[in-house]
């Protein structure tokens, strides 16, 4: 039961696109992610996913409109649609989502991270 410091947890990387897990609740994970450029379309067909913006300003693409997560913001993608983030400069995000959610969803490619590190 102790804390966590986020702003430590993001100090222990510097890659984007790669989430780590810090913390874990019933079923779900709290990951920390750094974002930078485009990522890819893809959607989750059994998982909805929360992006909190801890640092930056992150872009949500959706197919009909982009919506703009600033510093202290958090957006709720829905299962089944269809998004990209986007990130000019470097933002850092925390997702909430179930353990289960594969960060590519519906997509594998290169970017897909089956096994998250876990960061102490």
């Amino acid at each position: 039961m102790d804390k966590i410091n986020i702003s430590e947890k993001f100090d222990q990387f510097n890659d984007y696109y790669n989430p780590r897990i810090i913390g874990e609740l019933n079923g779900q994970h709290v990951k920390a992610v750094k974002l930078k450029g485009e990522f890819i379309w893809h959607h989750h067909d059994r998982e909805d996913e929360l992006f909190l913006v801890v640092k930056g300003k992150l872009k949500m693409e959706f197919r009909e409109k982009i919506v703009e997560v600033s510093p202290g913001e958090f957006i709720i993608v829905p299962r089944g649609v269809e998004h990209r983030p986007v990130a000019e400069q470097e933002v850092h995000v925390l997702l909430f989502e179930p353990d289960s959610t594969l960060n590519t969803g519906n997509v594998e490619n290169e970017r897909t991270r089956r096994q998250l590190e876990k960061l102490t």
